[in-house]
């Protein structure tokens, strides 16, 4: 009898490993995604609807923190620093918590996210930001809870959340001006002193022309006002390749006095090794 269990045990396991039951979830998953001029915003969130209950000041009571929304936390997260209400909030992740009251909502970015509703100890260090917005009423309500980002501008946009007859927009400002600028001026500046280092290192590495590697990290040193450890270093492997072996041995030195500084140890052993050969 025994044996005969644990055959019928083996015979029936796969069937238990794909009968899995599919059900719709009573919150389901949502994502937005939109660039407001070159900043990525991004919302993930569950979706409740009220199905036939009254939501705030029952559901979702009045004046007491909501997770805004359901299940695990609602996220949102800012690929730039945006401000809101005159106050910057980095870019990053930030879990969105809600204070709903009748004529206003307090809207409060948690810089923990990982909780599953509300945090179960609350900690203030963790408030990024802050704010109050008014609540306008709808005509019409929404059954279910839905967040969006509108009023699409260059420079700001507005985060939406309504559920049943209430609805918030907070405004955020995002830096397209001052990001937009700096790409306009370093592209039309010209080559920066890492593209100059790389046309350098490209060509040192595949062969290319010797004394062309050597224009661009005279350029690329030219350039740079910190001289990295690793650009004096190729500096002085073309310098070597051009047989220039007494000046090799000087940008090396200047290498490897950097690397001690940056306690990068692959870089003095590689720059000691070099001045030892080519001092021979």
């Amino acid at each position: 009898m025994k044996k005969l269990l644990i055959a019928l045990a083996i015979v029936l396991a796969p069937f238990a490993t794909e009968a899995q039951i599919k059900t719709p979830q009573a919150s389901p998953k949502a994502i937005v995604k939109q660039t407001v001029g070159l900043t990525d915003v991004e919302v993930v969130y569950s979706r409740p609807g009220s199905r036939g209950r009254a939501v705030f000041g029952n559901l979702v009571p009045f004046g007491k923190l909501w997770r805004t929304g359901a299940n695990e936390n609602t996220i949102i997260s800012f690929s730039d620093d945006v401000v809101i209400d005159g106050k910057t909030l980095k870019k990053g992740k930030y879990s969105l918590y809600t204070i709903p009251k009748i004529e206003s909502w307090e809207i409060i970015f948690y810089t923990a996210t990982d909780n599953w509703g509300l945090p179960e100890n609350w900690n203030e260090a963790n408030v990024a930001l802050k704010t109050t917005v008014k609540e306008d009423a709808l005509p019409t309500p929404v059954e279910t809870f839905t967040i969006g980002i509108n009023g699409l501008d260059p420079n700001f946009a507005y985060l939406e959340m309504a559920w049943e007859n209430s609805h918030v927009a907070l405004k955020f400002e995002v830096p397209t001006a001052k990001t937009a600028t700096s790409s306009i001026q370093k592209t039309l500046g010209g080559p920066s002193w890492s593209d100059y280092f790389a046309a350098s290192q490209y060509l040192f590495q595949t062969n290319g022309s010797i004394t062309e590697a050597r224009t661009y990290i005279d350029k690329a040193l030219e350039l740079s006002t910190e001289k990295p450890f690793y650009v004096t270093r190729l500096k002085s492997l073309i310098q070597a390749k051009q047989g220039d072996k007494a000046g090799a041995i000087e940008t090396a030195k200047v290498s490897l006095a950097a690397a001690e500084v940056a306690n990068n140890q692959d870089y003095v052993k590689m720059n000691k090794d070099s001045i030892t050969e080519w001092s021979r």
